[in-house]
């Protein structure tokens, strides 16, 4: 039984762990914040596994344990993550990036300047996450959810646009 259980999160820890991570990076900017969120958000996952009732799809469950845990992180840590991280984020990945990946590097830039339940949703559909997911996932409708993802893509544009002229 025990190992028919790490068999089941392997296969979902695979499944899931680059959108995880993905997310957790999209709330800190930063690869080891978002590396040891990853790992807490799946540590609560194999922790919390058998009170999974499949009521919702388990990527869903997933998402919304990684999303309660990078608030906790930026709560404890006292920490406006837009604020903080903005200039980091920008230089370290001028850096990292090749001059092809510049624009992704501006996306994130102007990604970290939303807040945090627009950088949650962005960071979902820039996953290709279905939208009754991030819906249920964020806890609104998804009518409003495709009114809050076009305003959040006028934000974006703005804000790529801005730093494009700069």
């Amino acid at each position: 039984m025990a190992e028919n259980n790490e068999e089941a999160f392997r296969r979902i820890y695979e499944a899931n762990s680059k959108k995880i991570f993905h997310l957790c990076y999209g709330y800190t900017g930063d690869d080891d914040a978002a590396n040891d969120l990853l790992q807490e958000t799946f540590l609560k996952v194999w922790q919390n596994l058998h009170k999974f009732r499949n009521q919702a799809l388990i990527s869903t469950w997933i998402y919304r344990i990684a999303v309660n845990t990078c608030l906790t992180y930026l709560r404890s840590e006292k920490r406006q993550a837009k604020d903080e991280i903005t200039p980091q984020l920008a230089e370290t990945k001028r850096e990292e990036f090749s001059e092809k990946n510049e624009q992704v590097a501006l996306l994130y830039k102007c990604i970290s300047k939303l807040e945090e339940s627009e950088r949650i949703i962005i960071t979902l559909v820039l996953d290709e996450v279905p939208y009754p997911e991030i819906a249920e996932v964020s806890g609104i409708s998804e009518g409003n959810l495709r009114v809050k993802i076009h305003r959040i893509k006028q934000k974006l544009t703005e804000l790529y646009n801005h730093y494009e002229r700069l």
